[in-house]
This record gives structure tokens, sequence and C-alpha cells, in this order.
């Protein structure tokens, strides 16, 4: 892996997640959370010049509170540039700074710097406002990877997308098409020409839907898949309904039973090998391993404390962490010496704890909390393990999250813990 792609991996994907987590809860009192975006191509000294401009034109706030919150975030920002040289990072950097709400009525300066995000950041923007500007950012982090889905058969078809780990189902259609036999009275040449005529009207409805979906993001989209049974699937694509640079970027069609909603996920299913490069896929595959392994072999870990003890021995090939975890790890040690831990939400507090050696209390001046998910990546770093975030927008994905709790493993090797 380049340093390029290691600084945008997994883990700084999450640090980057977190941090805006953090920034999208804070509120200023009337306009006053500075952000800056600064490109990769712009000069540290052009935007000192402009922050320096903004500073000297906030004088004319008139609110005496917003006016000294204002500059105060400017000048943090400015002592911040100094840092750096004449260009910012690689992919460029962002800046925020104001004085945010707390309890009380009181407010708390904060100044965050961002730097290299997952994505060049396109232009120069200044922003000041009740909240931090954090749009452009998610966007970054938004799962990449954009295919289009089709199912069908002759009595109805789904449409929709799946964008990085999501499936989402858009348009559908039922069908008018007659059943194979014919009504009484009609010759049986006239109701196969009718029946005839009442599929290809259907498909061409099905492709309309197709196209009106997919022909505008069709510089965006990676491939198009399309599932059915046969011969339904065959007759579509080969009748050549499709805009023919959808046609183009179909990436293969697949036997599929259903051609509901559940289609389009059962469709994702089977074209496994054409969407090899799908993060979905990535994921799916290493939980299918690791289910392997719990059901079959003695290579699996999961639960925090177990994981945590496999990877301090070096056993863990991969730490599987759900994508919606957010949780932090409070260890105690009591006066004899004794350390334990506790999992707890992030928006919790730190509890007493009761030491299950001696049962000493432990207060909450003597517990050491941290992120969890850090307190992991760091032990597998050290130990050469790689890092996989797991989504939850598929069924083995949201076990992880609800039945071992977010935490999980395959091991290098069998292990008795």
């Amino acid at each position: 892996m380049s340093q390029q792609e290691g600084e945008h991996s997994d883990r700084k994907k999450y640090e980057f997640r977190k941090v805006i987590e953090n920034l999208k809860e804070y509120e200023g009192s009337g306009t006053q959370l500075v952000t800056i975006y600064v490109p990769p191509d712009k000069q540290i000294s052009d935007v000192v010049a402009h922050v320096t401009q903004e500073h000297s034109e906030a004088a004319n706030i008139k609110s005496k509170q917003t006016r000294t919150n204002v500059q105060d975030a400017l000048s943090s920002i400015k002592a911040r540039l100094r840092y750096y040289d004449t260009y910012p990072p690689e992919n460029g950097l962002v800046l925020f700074s104001g004085a945010v709400n707390t309890s009380g009525g009181q407010s708390d300066m904060v100044t965050e710097v961002l730097e290299n995000p997952p994505q060049p950041i396109e232009s120069f923007r200044y922003h000041c406002d009740s909240d931090f500007l954090t749009e452009p950012l998610e966007h970054m982090l938004a799962d990449k990877g954009l295919y289009g889905l089709i199912v069908l058969d002759r009595r109805e078809a789904n449409v929709g997308w799946l964008k990085g780990k999501r499936i989402e189902p858009v348009k559908s259609a039922s069908s008018l098409v007659p059943g194979k036999q014919r009504k009484g009275g009609q010759s049986a040449q006239r109701f196969a020409r009718l029946r005839l005529e009442a599929i290809d009207n259907f498909y061409q409805e099905v492709a309309e839907m197709a196209n009106e979906l997919f022909v505008p993001k069709r510089h965006e989209l990676d491939g198009v898949l399309v599932g059915g049974p046969s011969p339904t699937k065959d007759e579509f694509l080969d009748g050549d309904y499709l805009h023919h640079e959808i046609q183009d970027k179909v990436l293969g069609k697949f036997d599929v039973s259903y051609t509901d909603e559940s289609g389009l996920r059962d469709l994702v299913d089977a074209g496994q090998e054409a969407l090899a490069d799908a993060e979905l896929m990535e994921d799916k595959q290493v939980m299918e391993t690791f289910f392997k392994e719990l059901h079959n072999g003695e290579r699996a870990t999961y639960g925090f404390e177990q994981t945590r003890e496999n990877l301090i021995m070096g056993s863990v090939e991969t730490l599987l962490i759900s994508e919606d975890l957010r949780k932090d790890v409070v260890t105690y040690e009591c006066s004899n010496g004794h350390e334990e831990r506790e999992v707890l939400d992030r928006r919790k507090n730190t509890p007493e704890h009761t030491c299950s050696e001696c049962g000493e209390t432990v207060g909450t001046d003597d517990a050491d909390r941290e992120d969890a998910i850090d307190h992991l990546i760091e032990i597998a770093e050290q130990r050469g393990t790689e890092t996989k975030f797991i989504s939850t927008d598929f069924e083995k994905g949201e076990q992880l999250y609800n039945a071992f709790g977010g935490f999980a493993g395959v091991l290098r090797y069998s292990t008795g813990v």
C-alpha cells in the first residue's frame, strides 16, 4: 500500500468521520463559527491575507460578543496557518474555529484542522455561520462506487442503485402481459401476437424507467447488472431496449428468482464476481469467512475483550469493526494493581467500578477512557493486523453490530482464547 493509500485507509476515514460527527454537534450563538476550505493549489499567504481581511471587517459586527468571538476564531486560524509553508498538504486542508455553546449559557473556543481529506478540495471557501460547514467533507466520505440494478420477469420489474454499500430501490412497474392460456373466442395466433406486443411494451416501459434513472448519471456509472429468470433477461438485453450508453455499461445478466425489491439484493449477491471491486462485496466476503470459521472452524473471535486478547497475542489476521460503532473503552486499575475494562456508549458518563478481584471501588478519577476503536487499531497496527470496517447494510453486517457487539476477528491460527 502506498503512502497516499495508507493516509486514506479505513482508519483515516474513521478518524475524519469521528471529527465531523463532533463538529456537527457544535452550535454557536449567532454567526460566529468559522470554516475555511483550502484547496491544494491555494497559497497559504493568500489564505492568511483573506483571514486578515475578514478579521478587519469583523470589527463592524454590532454585537460585541459575536464580534469578539469571530475575531478570536480568525486569530486562532491565523496562528494555525503559520505551521504551513507555501502551500497546504497534497489534498488541501479544512480549518474550523469558533466559540461553541456549552451548558449554563457558557461557551468554549474550539479549533480543529483537518489535513489531507480523502479527496482534493476543489475550491477555496470561507463560511461563517452558527454551525460549522461539514457537508463537503461528508460528501467526500460517502461510499464510492455506483452501479445500476434491474430485475424483471414478465409480471413485474424493479430498478435501483448500488451506491457503495447501500442498495437503494427507486422505481417499479407491473406488467399487463396475459398468461400463456388464451381466453375463449381468440385464435391462438391472434392471442400469441397480442401477448408478444404486451411483452414488448413492458420491456419498453422497464427500459424507459432504467434510462430515466441511469442516463443522467452515465458518466459516474461504474456498471449495470440485470437479473431475472430466463428467457426474460435475455430477451430484454438482446432486444436493445436500453439506451446504447447504458447497454454498453452492462456487466452481466444473472439468474434471480424474485423481481420485487428483495430481488435487487439477490441480484447483488448473484453478481458477486462482477462486483468484485465493490466495497459491499469485500465486506460480504470477509463476513462469510468469519461465519464459516465461527461455525465450522476455530479461527474466529468476537466481543471486545476476547478480540483484544487475541490481538495482543498477535493471532488476529483481520480485525472486523462495525462502521456504526461509537464506543469508548474505560480501563480501571485498583490500588492492588488489578486492571479491568468496560465498553461504554460514547455519550455515557464514566461510572465507578467495583474490582472483581478484590472488591475495591475504583472512582472515575482513576479510570482511563479512550475510543474503543482507536484502542484496538493501535494494537492491530503493532501486530501487523489488517483492519476492516464493516457496513450494517447487509444481514451479516447487522449481525456483527447487534449480536457480536461490533468487534470480531478472523484469526491466523486456532487459539484457546
